[in-house]
């Protein structure tokens, strides 16, 4: 007849350290098959260029949450349509938006798109004046034809943005990719907005295996774009022509051949590769719900990033030290169950941040690298909180065995409040925060987090374990456990049998 088995009185802890050692070789092997083994570095450690626009809108009304956070978002995806996949972009107060570039290759061409602010509008060409003076082309309305004779545009004070209002006639510069001669162009009242185009993407066409731009405009924009080009396209050039304006320049003026019905489009011409892309990428991402102006750009070095990353890791070490230290003299051979608890929350944490740089873009910051030496200290509280509870009971009398089992249950609800006001605290400053201060709130969190998986998975079924060897059960003066160090009372025997369990245990 078949027996059962009781569950042995200290449950499995083998297999619980088991699983933590599963956990960290699983998330090892994800940094080396995705090649990210390192934490990915922000601005102020790895070098970049910081840029602050700031909102310059015409009325003060228009700054609003909702328009602050579309402008993030196009201005994010501006960025990475250069290719730059690593910028962050995020507000900071009510007007201001951070965009931090890291250092490469694309950096300046990055800066330069983001700097294009302004709304995007399509405009029908009146007349144009081709560059290096050659005679001009169409009449420019009565309204502006002052202005279209004498404005300069090889002068850059007068390559401003000239649009007083989307249902005006405006004059506007455009300068040649190749020549780099500037060409000059009246224009009449916008066609489209440029918030009506849903996608444009740079593509090569299959019958001349050249470069284009492929649009793809709302339902609004649909409808005014074949109207417009059914217009257009019975004009004579240049009157048939659309700009595509931006921040008052004129990027494309492509000619119009008939009617563009179905919300779909192509810009052709003899564009390169990086030519299409850079238009496909303005269409895209240009048209901003607010007018931005460049208010700070700030260039640190990689030198200078790699002293300060030197530093916060110094810092780092310095703390781990100090805790090792205090942990060896205080609680000699407890004092090596903290060291390996340190030791597995730094692998838990590096692996982490490697692997949430490459899933969601978290980049280890100074002020993160702060929270992750506080971190050090909140580890640290969870493993004196739970050896002194042990200790308490040894010195009521108890036996380490039977100590370990009344001194957790008190031990869990102490860690537990305590790492969820610190959790709390790191969400609230990271939600009511802006800036590089969020980074040392991310990771005050998570560390708190993995704190709980380090006590719970590691650091108390490594004390039962450690609970079966004579150097820590018989309470060896080395041990930290001592009964007469501690000043424990006479040990109480009990009166149940060994295998009996408490009602607290079951």
């Amino acid at each position: 007849m078949a027996t059962l088995k009781r569950r042995p009185r200290d449950g499995y802890p083998g297999r619980v350290l088991a699983l933590v050692l599963v956990i960290i070789a699983a998330l090892a092997a994800g940094m080396v098959a995705t090649g990210h083994t390192k934490p990915k570095l922000g601005v102020d450690l790895a070098g970049g260029t910081s840029l602050t626009l700031t909102a310059n809108p015409a009325e003060s009304s228009a700054i609003t949450p909702e328009n602050m956070n579309t402008a993030v978002s196009i201005l994010h995806k501006r960025v990475n349509g250069m290719g730059v996949s690593e910028a962050e972009v995020q507000t900071q107060g009510s007007r201001s938006i951070i965009i931090n570039i890291p250092k490469g290759s694309n950096t300046q061409d990055a800066i330069d798109q983001v700097g294009k602010t302004a709304k995007l509008f399509f405009r029908p060409v009146l007349a144009e004046q081709a560059p290096g003076g050659a005679p001009g082309m169409g009449v420019p309305p009565a309204s502006i034809k002052q202005q279209f004779d004498t404005i300069d545009c090889t002068d850059a004070a007068q390559r401003t943005d000239h649009q007083a209002s989307p249902e005006a006639d405006t004059v506007a510069c455009a300068q040649d990719e190749r020549s780099g001669a500037y060409a000059k162009y009246a224009l009449g009242p916008v066609a489209v907005d440029g918030v009506d185009i849903s996608k444009a993407q740079a593509a090569i066409d299959p019958s001349t295996n050249q470069w284009q731009v492929n649009l793809e405009f709302n339902g609004k924009g649909s409808k005014s774009f074949a109207a417009t080009t059914g217009h257009l396209a019975q004009q004579d050039a240049p009157q048939n022509q659309f700009a595509i304006v931006m921040d008052g320049q004129v990027v494309s003026a492509p000619a119009v051949n008939g009617p563009i019905a179905g919300g779909n489009a192509q810009i052709t011409g003899t564009f390169t590769q990086e030519q299409a892309r850079d238009l496909a990428s303005v269409l895209s991402y240009g048209a901003l719900p607010l007018a931005f102006e460049k208010s700070d750009v700030t260039t640190v070095s990689p030198q200078l990033g790699g002293e300060q990353l030197h530093a916060g890791l110094l810092a780092g070490m310095v703390g781990l030290a100090l805790v090792v230290l205090y942990s060896l003299a205080y609680y000699r051979g407890l004092g090596l169950v903290s060291v390996a608890g340190l030791a597995v929350s730094a692998a838990l944490t590096y692996s982490v941040m490697s692997l949430l740089g490459a899933s969601i873009g978290f980049a280890l910051n100074l002020p993160a690298v702060c929270g992750a030496i506080v971190a050090i200290g909140i580890t640290a509280d969870s493993f004196i909180v739970y050896f002194e509870r042990i200790r308490d009971e040894i010195r009521e009398g108890a036996p380490l065995r039977s100590a370990l089992q009344r001194a957790w249950p008190r031990a869990r609800r102490t860690i537990l409040v305590s790492d969820f006001v610190s959790f709390l605290a790191a969400a609230v400053l990271y939600f009511v925060t802006v800036g590089k201060v969020q980074g040392f709130a991310f990771t005050l969190g998570l560390t708190t987090l993995l704190d709980v998986v380090v006590i719970f998975l590691f650091t108390k079924p490594l004390m039962v374990l450690l609970a079966r060897l004579k150097f820590f059960a018989n309470g060896h003066k080395w041990s930290g456990l001592d009964p007469r160090s501690l000043n424990a009372r006479t040990i109480r025997r009990s009166r149940r049998r060994p295998t009996e369990p408490t009602a607290e245990e079951a």
